[in-house]
C-alpha cells in the first residue's frame, strides 16, 4: 500500500545538489514552500494517488505527435532567461487561468514567490514570441544535474498551438544541451486526470512512494 504522505517545510536558499536530491525524493517547491503529498482529493469524492515524474533526457526522443508542435511553432522565437515576474507576465497569466473551472490559483507567486530571481534556487524562464508579442512562457528550476519545471502560461487565443507542450519540448532541449540528467515535469496521478501529458514523454518515469525507487513508465 502506497504510504500517506503530507510533508512540506520552509527554506529561503538551497544549493543545487540539494535540490536534486529532494526531486528525487518526491519534493516539489512554490518559492520558499516546500512540500511532497501522495494524495488529493479526486471527482465524485473520491481520492486520487499522487505519482510524481521525472524524465531521463539521455533517453528522450520527441514522438511524432510533439515534432508536428515543434514545426506547428517554428516560425515563433523563443529565448530562455533568468526568471522575473513583470506586469505582462502577471496579465497574460490572468488571461490564460480563465480556461480552469476549478482550483483557479490568484496569481503567478502562488507558484513562483514574489522573486524567483531571488531563490530559493535558480530558475530560468522560456519566453515565446509571435513577432513582439509575448504569448507564452514556462518556468524551471536548475539543479546541478536536473532541473524541475515549474508552471506554464500562454495567451488563451493561441490554444491550437499547444504552447504548454511546445515549452515544456524547448525545456527539454535546453537542459540536454546543458549537460543535465533529468528534467522533472511535476506531479502527474495514477489516475486518468488532465495531468496525463506529462506522460507523453518518452524516458519518463515514476517514483514508487513505498520504496523511494524509480521505475520506466513503460
Amino acid at each position: 500500500m502506497t504510504p500517506e504522505l503530507d510533508d512540506a517545510f520552509i527554506c529561503d536558499s538551497v544549493p543545487a545538489d540539494i535540490m536534486d536530491g529532494l526531486w528525487a525524493a518526491g519534493w516539489r517547491h512554490f518559492g520558499r514552500f516546500f512540500f511532497r503529498y501522495s494524495r488529493q482529493p479526486g471527482p465524485n469524492d473520491g481520492t486520487q494517488t499522487i505519482t510524481p515524474l521525472r524524465i531521463n533526457l539521455a533517453s528522450c526522443s520527441f514522438t511524432k505527435s510533439q515534432r508536428r508542435v515543434l514545426a506547428r511553432n517554428a516560425d515563433l522565437c523563443h529565448d530562455i532567461v533568468p526568471a522575473a515576474l513583470n506586469d505582462d507576465l502577471r496579465a497574460m497569466f490572468q488571461r490564460h487561468k480563465q480556461r480552469f473551472a476549478h482550483h483557479i490559483p490568484d496569481d503567478l507567486e502562488t507558484f513562483l514567490g514574489p522573486d524567483p530571481e531571488h531563490g530559493p534556487c535558480e530558475c530560468r524562464m522560456v519566453r515565446v514570441f509571435e513577432g513582439e508579442r509575448l504569448i507564452a512562457a514556462s518556468f524551471f528550476d536548475v539543479g546541478q544535474t536536473a532541473a524541475s519545471s515549474v508552471y506554464g502560461v500562454f495567451e488563451p487565443e493561441f490554444a491550437k498551438r499547444s504552447l504548454g507542450i511546445f515549452t515544456m519540448l524547448l525545456e527539454i532541449q535546453h537542459c540536454r544541451e546543458s549537460g543535465l540528467r533529468w528534467l522533472y515535469p511535476g506531479y502527474a496521478t495514477h489516475e486518468p486526470s488532465a495531468y496525463d501529458y506529462k506522460k507523453q514523454f518518452r524516458g519518463t518515469e515514476w517514483l514508487d512512494w513505498q520504496t523511494g525507487e524509480w521505475f520506466p513508465t513503460t
